[in-house]
């Protein structure tokens, strides 16, 4: 019988050599330009993070920008925003192509300036000077000048309600050309000028109106405006019914500290809306965000309203697909993966982790695909049972308990050669700052063990979510059979969906489909 020991060893140096080291300066495999645009452009949102301050980020992801082709840039940028909900890194890549290809610049711009955050943030980073030059100049100041001109009252009225700059810092630098009265008179009062009392828009006269006596009716405003102000229990339970469904969801807790639920009919009305099929319809909000409603809902939110948003995660999760098969999710629940998913912001970091992010992928795919087997793993697989009937916050929230120990991706694979298990796909969910396993030379761990289970399963798939890229993976790009996919939006799930039904496009491949 043939040396089973010395000819693994052969197999083994065929293998594809690591050909760079990670963030914990282990073996990885390092990914080309346009697919680490792709994960960087998915994910990263210009914040600390725990292997990354926010500096390295944006140099990380202007040197992806500037080795790649401006058109996938481009694309990088509109898949980030359509497919992605980002907000920061659609923003800075238009904001490069103005340097990098100002004709594609506006096309892109079009596409991702699509509120007025999203204009702030773009005014933001080219007057930062990080891509390039340090102020509007003439193109971008048209476009940005064209977005304000074209934009109805009551977006103009939703984009006055953050700073630094603020829209009327905009309005200031651009100077747009008022279409008719009501928008001069809007314009003046927005910077603090002269302006026509009796042209004002009529919600904005009505707000003036209303802070000079409050006994008047809530102007119809953005609710910001008026919590600028002492509001009565009976004011908030009235903007519980006003503000949008992503702001109802964000500020459970301030409608709770303020006394609304305690204004009859408010807790079964916020119920419904936070649970209405076709609210989330439009919505679309993602898995993640749900998570941190529920998270972050105090004693005083009522368990009624608690319930939908619960109910709410669950709709959310209705379009995770169905996969054939034997299917095996790993989330990392190692001590990196403890960090918040969208960095660290002084006094605003998200209270969602990585490992939260990580067991919600795990728990919805166990939710659709009820004999998935979930393998959490650190420096080796942690034993726990999940119930594939269980909600999947319940499942979630056993995850994300583990927590803590080192990184060692290769670990689930391991356990999975080592019972001759069958499988026909593994989605690893981690950092993949795999250390653990760290070999002195050759192929890393991850693709080791990967191998030997292909031997077994010649049809399996591998597909490695990445939650926060650093430009490494621990199993290689460009194979059949492997994935590497950035992000935590409902977009991962149709991509593994896709991968798994046949289509062997890589993540780059797809990004490229986008239409500009």
């Amino acid at each position: 019988m043939a040396n089973k020991g010395l000819f693994a060893s052969a197999i083994a140096t065929l293998l594809p050599a690591a050909d760079t080291r990670n963030r914990e300066g282990a073996p990885a495999y390092a990914y080309g330009a346009e697919h680490k645009l792709a994960q960087l452009a998915a994910t990263v949102t210009l914040t600390d993070s725990f292997y990354g301050a926010a500096d390295t980020q944006l140099m990380d992801v202007l040197e992806a920008a500037r080795a790649c082709d401006p058109w996938f840039v481009a694309q990088a940028a509109v898949y980030a925003r359509q497919s992605g909900a980002m907000k920061d890194m659609p923003s800075l890549l238009a904001a490069y192509l103005t340097v990098a290809d100002p004709d594609l610049a506006v096309a892109v711009f079009n596409r991702v300036i699509d509120n007025g955050r999203m204009l702030r943030n773009f005014v933001q980073i080219m007057r930062s000077g990080q891509v390039g030059r340090s102020s509007l100049g003439s193109r971008p100041k048209r476009l940005v000048q064209h977005w304000l001109e074209q934009a109805s009252m009551p977006q103009l009225m939703a984009a006055a309600t953050g700073k630094d700059p603020s829209l009327a810092d905009i309005v200031r630098m651009v100077h747009p050309k008022p279409a008719d009265a009501a928008r001069r008179a809007f314009y003046g009062w927005l910077v603090g000028r002269p302006y026509d009392v009796a042209a004002l828009p009529a919600e904005v006269a009505a707000f003036e109106a209303w802070k000079a006596d409050r006994s008047l009716p809530l102007p119809a405003v953005p609710f910001e405006w008026l919590t600028a102000f002492p509001l009565t229990a009976g004011n908030w339970a009235e903007l519980s019914t006003r503000i949008g469904w992503q702001a109802l969801r964000m500020n459970l807790n301030t409608l709770a500290r303020n006394g609304a639920f305690g204004v009859a009919g408010v807790t079964d009305a916020v119920a419904a809306r936070l649970a209405d099929a076709d609210a989330l319809g439009k919505v679309k909000p993602m898995p993640y965000q749900l998570m941190v409603a529920l998270g972050q809902a105090g004693e005083g939110v009522p368990l009624k309203v608690q319930a939908a948003l619960e109910d709410a995660l669950e709709q959310s999760l209705v379009r995770v697909p169905i996969v054939p098969g034997h299917v095996v999710v790993c989330p990392d629940v190692s001590g990196s993966m403890g960090s918040p998913a969208t960095g660290y912001r002084k006094g605003a970091s998200s209270k969602v982790r990585c490992i939260d992010v990580a067991a919600l992928v795990a728990a919805a795919m166990l939710r659709t695909n009820r004999d998935t087997r979930v393998l959490p793993f650190e420096q080796a697989v942690v034993k726990l049972k999940l119930d594939a009937q269980a909600r999947v916050a319940v499942n979630a929230a056993k995850l994300a308990a583990v927590g803590g120990g080192g990184t060692n991706v290769s670990a689930p694979l391991a356990l999975l050669n080592a019972e001759r298990a069958q499988v026909d796909l593994v989605v690893i969910v981690s950092d993949n700052e795999s250390w653990v396993d760290a070999t002195r030379y050759g192929a890393t761990g991850t693709i080791r063990e990967w191998e030997r289970l292909k031997n077994r399963n010649p049809g399996a798939r591998l597909v490695c979510v990445d939650i926060q890229p650093h430009g490494t993976s621990q199993a290689p790009q460009g194979r059949a059979d492997i994935l590497n996919v950035g992000g935590f939006s409902d977009a991962v799930f149709d991509t593994i969906a896709r991968f798994v039904s046949g289509d062997t496009r890589d993540w780059v491949s797809i990004v490229k489909q986008t239409e500009v």
